[in-house]
């Protein structure tokens, strides 16, 4: 029968929190002050980071880049194109939804896991930077 469980593997919090602090320590490496947000698999907030010295538009902002690449299951800056390409794109008009670079899913094989949003650089390509960063030092248990 089709009646069965469904499994899945989800994100730690201890993961979670890796992911957060990589990526907030990345960008201050390089000189910006920024926010992290990781969502789990359904979008729901596992770890908010508010960097040092980062402007009150970085929590909402990094939360809904994470939100926009869980949602879609590809980077928030590829959205942005999306968006970009077809102005009608229906999911702009969807709460937490943000054309803007920063934000990137946690994948595991085609499963989409999670995301990271980071918002505080100078430039959303910069926050990806950093968001990549924090997949990146997890990647090994990314399986």
């Amino acid at each position: 029968s089709d009646a069965q469980l469904i499994t899945n593997k989800d994100l730690s919090l201890p993961m979670a929190v890796t992911i957060a602090q990589t990526a907030i320590q990345t960008c201050k490496s390089q000189g910006y002050a920024v926010s992290a947000h990781v969502l789990g698999r359904s979008g729901e907030v596992l770890v908010a980071m508010r960097g040092d010295d980062t402007g009150p538009h970085t929590l909402e902002n990094s939360f809904k880049k994470a939100y926009t690449s869980r949602a879609q299951r590809i980077s928030s800056g590829q959205f942005a194109e999306n968006a970009k390409n077809n102005p009608t794109l229906g999911a702009l008009h969807l709460s937490n939804m943000v054309p803007a670079q920063g934000g990137l899913p946690i994948m595991i094989g085609q499963d989409a896991i999670g995301a990271v949003g980071v918002s505080g650089a100078p430039g959303g390509d910069k926050d990806e930077v950093c968001a990549k960063a924090g997949i990146d030092k997890v990647a090994a248990d990314l399986k």
